[in-house]
């Protein structure tokens, strides 16, 4: 009944809602895993996937091993995830089939978007240690589109971490898959050390430069990606991209970077008020699963890291930096709620960070993004920006990132400074017209 309400307030708004599907696995308290949990002959069991030995010795995302033994039956499931999270079997035809139903429910009630989730394991093939991009994932895709979504006029996002190329051709039209996908070298790339996240290594925005930029050029005139910076899953861009001695102009600067470029624009919740992680002392102030799997594994069984450089790590990089309660006000909670606690730490700078006190400040950052994405839609430049050509210039301009968006119509250039230093760059071009900037002042002189 909620959600009903949901739809139909959005609809009276002009709002649409867009939905995520979790296709890989369910929670083990849902009624398919505890039919499952029954024997190996209840009609549930092939839901998911079983082993009578773990294989591969295959590691859960969230630490420790991918295979939890299940005494009852004495055999093991598989999670790619948590151990509340056991896979889908998707060499199952009945998977598919339940999926789509469950997706077709929704859309007719009025949803009009799907975010899928961790979309390219469905293919997994466990036998063969296929865990990502398996043979059969794109045909599964295809026939999910044809007995669900392609039936109706909505848009549809996959998440796939990995190969730019193979992620991109989930969006190629004659596939009828998605219309996008979410790419996340550049989230991704503090990660790419032996302990990931919990060991994350400096951010170079040369790289982020390089890493944009193939993305745009990875692109064709029919293929599409998306834009984002921030979601539930990383910590804030500000922290990550910028500076917090320079939250304003690190927020909009990153914002102008991202959202001038070829795609469709994702902004996640606080993202648009400059909200910026938060520096927590005791371990047991996050409630993230996968933060206390890694905290046993590497501080505690494996002695790889200490107490205090788990912690360093999981400021600069865990998932609860974006999921601690969004700053409406300088009231109680931060105006997320009265009577009780959150279930996460509010940020004391929310007094400083809030929406109530952006909306009245015309330069603010959430002032900006409002202006960003009015300049995107405006008669004047929509068509340059949805479909005029990327051209990156001044590549080796070290931390200034530099390009043109182009069409018959318009010949737009953006420049963003990386570094929280002056830059100087000299253009060939004669600027006729500033169109938006970071900075309380008219560049137009």
């Amino acid at each position: 009944q909620d959600m009903d309400l949901l739809i139909e307030e959005c609809r009276k708004r002009n709002m649409y809602i867009m939905m995520d599907i979790v296709a890989n696995h369910t929670s083990s308290e849902h009624y398919w895993f505890k039919q499952a949990l029954l024997g190996k002959d209840n009609p549930y069991r092939d839901y998911y996937i079983w082993a009578d030995t773990p294989l591969y010795n295959m590691h859960s995302c969230f630490g420790g091993s991918a295979w939890q033994y299940d005494e009852n039956s004495k055999q093991y499931y598989f999670h790619e995830f948590a151990k509340g999270q056991p896979d889908l079997n998707w060499e199952n035809p009945k998977i598919l089939d339940e999926i789509a139903y469950s997706i077709n429910y929704w859309l007719d009630k009025g949803i009009k978007g799907i975010r899928f989730d961790v979309l390219h394991l469905i293919g997994k093939e466990i036998e063969n240690n296929i865990l990502a991009y398996g043979p059969t994932l794109h045909q599964k895709v295809h026939e999910l589109y044809e007995k669900s979504y392609g039936k109706y006029d909505i848009i549809t996002v996959g998440e796939t971490w990995g190969d730019i190329p193979k992620a991109l051709d989930f969006s190629l039209p004659e596939r009828k898959e998605l219309n996008m996908v979410f790419l996340f070298d550049h989230t991704s790339y503090t990660t790419l050390t032996p302990l990931g996240k919990f060991d994350p290594r400096p951010i170079n925005m040369e790289d982020i430069k390089k890493i944009l930029i193939r993305y745009q050029l990875a692109l064709n005139d029919v293929s599409w990606n998306t834009l984002f910076v921030e979601n539930h899953d990383l910590g804030r861009a500000i922290n990550r991209f910028g500076s917090i001695d320079y939250i304003d102009k690190s927020a909009k600067a990153i914002a102008t970077m991202i959202y001038m470029l070829k795609g469709t624009p994702y902004i996640y919740q606080g993202q648009e008020i400059g909200m910026v992680n938060q520096k927590i002392d005791d371990i047991n102030e996050y409630n993230d699963v996968e933060i206390f799997g890694y905290y046993n594994e590497y501080v505690k069984e494996k002695k790889l890291l200490t107490e205090k450089q788990f912690l360093e790590a999981c400021y600069k990089e865990a998932r609860d930096n974006n999921r601690f309660p969004m700053q409406w006000d300088d009231s109680v909670n931060a105006g997320f709620n009265t009577g009780h606690k959150p279930w996460l730490k509010i940020n004391p700078n929310y007094h400083d960070i809030n929406v109530l006190k952006q909306q009245k400040d015309n330069n603010s950052i959430l002032n900006y993004y409002k202006k960003l994405i009015k300049l995107r839609k405006s008669t004047e430049y929509k068509d340059t920006f949805v479909y005029g050509k990327f051209i990156p210039i001044q590549e080796d301009k070290e931390n200034v990132f530099c390009y043109l968006r182009k069409d018959d119509k318009n010949e737009i250039v953006v420049i963003v400074n990386l570094k929280d230093n002056k830059a100087s760059i000299k253009l060939d071009y004669q600027i006729d017209k500033i169109l938006l900037n970071n900075y309380d002042k008219d560049y137009n002189d």
